[in-house]
């Protein structure tokens, strides 16, 4: 693992994909053209844009228009008109196996197909689709790319760790204490888990042009780490979680943590410093913790949590059986033998950065790619 200083090297900037096309082309040919001049010269202001995030666990897709939010000042925002989420394990064995298995590969493309389907419907014009870990792990990750676009007229675009962790820091630092000096954020992921150091947001420049202002300006160092909730689960048990089994995963997360703690700490904190995370671990444990009968995504995007209520649904969901996760409403069978070792990944998070208090964000990859494909449009000019 190396922990990597904002600044150190260029970051990966952001590419996309059209989706237009007359009524009369197939389907395939109509996804996988793209025209720069007529997308140079669409009507940004009534564009519909999508970003599709195929992670190790989940295949997530928004489908969104560019807004200004009046209710904060006009700022740049976007409304959603359509949304996808699926678990489909793509990363399922591949700790042990290093490829991607042919279960898999079908269930993650019966997923894009109906992705695709929802682009199509919604006539999208600008779109960016991005795979993350297992793609990058996997000695077969090439090879399924490829089928994918031929099986489903999708072109996947397989991110870098660096580029993750800048998606994740344009996607939710919005959720930021604006008076906190620092702030750790982090995105536990299926393969692995990306942490951000961010420093505050000084708003408006001279010219006035913040909306031109991209996340990455307050990174101050990242980090990746390849552990997730998949990998851990596999390499220590998912179902049935000792707590020696647990404490082996927390440290572990805190052994990896060690040079990007090492480099964070001559920044500068204060007393609002705290933690912001995003992932479906969190979003589990805030959902749990406000003993919602069905996950709410307004009642958890946002929501502060202290530490002493970090620490009461961990023990809770400690105490729980495998049964009795899956039959609780906010983690369900699917992510019942994962949400553990998520919650190790974030024990160690907060061992490694103590905080009284972390903000959950849901929202992370995808909504970063639909700012910076929209502000790349200057589609909020208009």
């Amino acid at each position: 693992m190396r922990v990597f200083r904002a600044g150190e090297k260029q970051l990966v900037s952001a590419t996309a994909t059209g989706a237009e096309g007359s009524v009369g082309e197939p389907l395939t040919a109509r996804l996988q053209r793209f025209d720069a001049e007529s997308a140079r010269h669409a009507p940004r202001a009534n564009a519909t844009y999508a970003a599709l995030d195929l992670g190790t666990n989940n295949c997530r897709l928004l489908v969104a228009r560019p807004i200004r939010d009046h209710e904060r000042r006009g700022e740049e925002n976007f409304r959603i008109v359509d949304a996808f989420s699926r678990i489909v394990r793509l990363g399922e064995g591949l700790s042990q196996s290093g490829r991607l298995s042919e279960p898999a590969i079908r269930r993650t493309i019966d997923a894009l197909l109906v992705c695709r389907d929802k682009m199509m419907a919604r006539g999208v014009g600008r779109s960016r689709l991005i795979a993350t870990e297992a793609c990058r792990a996997a000695e077969n990750g090439a090879e399924f790319i490829a089928r994918v676009q031929e099986q489903t007229g999708l072109k996947l675009d397989v991110i870098t760790r660096e580029t993750e962790a800048r998606l994740a820091a344009s996607g939710c630092s919005s959720l930021a204490d604006a008076a906190a000096k620092s702030v750790v954020l982090f995105d536990i992921g299926g393969g692995s888990s990306e942490i951000v150091w961010l420093a505050r947001d000084q708003g408006l420049d001279a010219k006035g042009l913040d909306a031109k202002r991209v996340a990455t300006e307050r990174v101050r160092h990242w980090t990746s780490l390849q552990l997730g909730v998949v990998t851990l689960a596999e390499r220590f048990g998912g179902a049935e979680v000792s707590l020696a089994q647990f404490e082996a995963m927390t440290e572990l997360v805190v052994s990896e943590l060690q040079h990007f703690t090492a480099s964070a700490a001559k920044e500068e904190r204060c007393q609002r410093f705290h933690l912001l995370g995003t992932s479906g671990t969190v979003t589990t444990l805030a959902g749990v913790h406000l003993n919602l009968p069905r996950y709410d995504r307004r009642r958890v995007d946002g929501l502060w949590m202290s530490h002493s209520e970090i620490d009461a649904v961990m023990n809770r969901l400690r105490r729980m059986s495998f049964a009795e996760r899956a039959q609780n409403s906010c983690i369900g069978p699917d992510r019942a033998d994962l949400v553990l070792a998520g919650c190790a990944i974030l024990e160690g998070i907060r061992r490694s950065f103590p905080s009284e208090r972390i903000r959950i964000a849901d929202r992370g990859l995808r909504e970063g790619m639909l700012l910076e494909l929209m502000r790349a449009d200057q589609s909020f000019l208009f």
